[in-house]
């Protein structure tokens, strides 16, 4: 299981990505200063560090540049509303290896996280499936048995999340996080409308629903 350290002093923002993250099966440790940043990225066993520019007590430059020289090789990718050329410049320069502008969504971040972790040896999965329900991720079509399904944005994200948790009961405020993002209004009920719409489309068997828990697929 890979482990990610979260540098970010924003508690919304750091709460969403590390829910989205253990949702996902990786281990999260959160820490909201630079030092500390330090501190766990020197002595930490990490896979890779998510890094925000913006902390209270050191700049995230700084961060990065104090682990490089210490030949921390560990996969940084920065997390900040700073947008400029300039300063994505800088982080890269720096020694950073993506650079991701807020606000965003998390399916976006996820895929750049399993990208830098990801071997040169370790193929992507590009078909995930429980049963005979099927989705290719690069054509983002499900398919069901013997037919195919076009699918919205939304739903093939969905779709997604639940495949690569099959079995799994996800509760609508994960659900919410994942494919919404962190703006997102908890009072919502835009799950339950795309739910009926998946089940419209791939047969009403195929999204079990756990009350008062949340959905599955897969599930026995």
């Amino acid at each position: 299981m890979n482990r990610i350290l979260i540098v970010e002093d924003e508690a919304r923002i750091a709460s969403f990505v590390r829910k989205g993250l253990s949702a996902n099966g990786f281990t999260t440790t959160v820490v909201t200063d630079g030092r500390g940043g330090i501190d766990y990225a020197l002595t930490g066993d990490f896979d890779l560090m998510l890094l925000d520019l913006g902390l209270p007590d050191l700049d995230g430059f700084t961060v990065l540049r104090t682990i490089r020289e210490a030949r921390v090789t560990t996969p940084v990718i920065i997390l900040t509303a700073r947008d400029s050329v300039r300063d994505t410049v800088a982080g890269l320069e720096g020694g950073a290896d993506d650079y991701v502008t807020k606000p965003f969504r998390f399916e976006e971040l996820l895929a750049r996280v399993r990208l830098r972790l990801r071997g040169d040896n370790t193929p992507e999965a590009t078909v995930l499936s429980a049963g005979t329900l099927s989705l290719d991720l690069r054509t983002r079509r499900a398919r069901v048995e013997d037919r195919t399904v076009d699918l919205t944005a939304r739903e093939f994200t969905l779709l997604e999340l639940f495949l690569r948790h099959p079995g799994q009961v996800l509760s609508r405020e994960q659900i919410l996080s994942h494919v919404w993002g962190y703006d997102f209004d908890p009072g919502s009920n835009v799950v339950d409308v795309y739910v009926r719409s998946l089940r419209r489309k791939l047969g009403q068997d195929r999204i079990s629903t756990v009350r008062g828990m949340g959905y599955a697929v897969g599930r026995e």
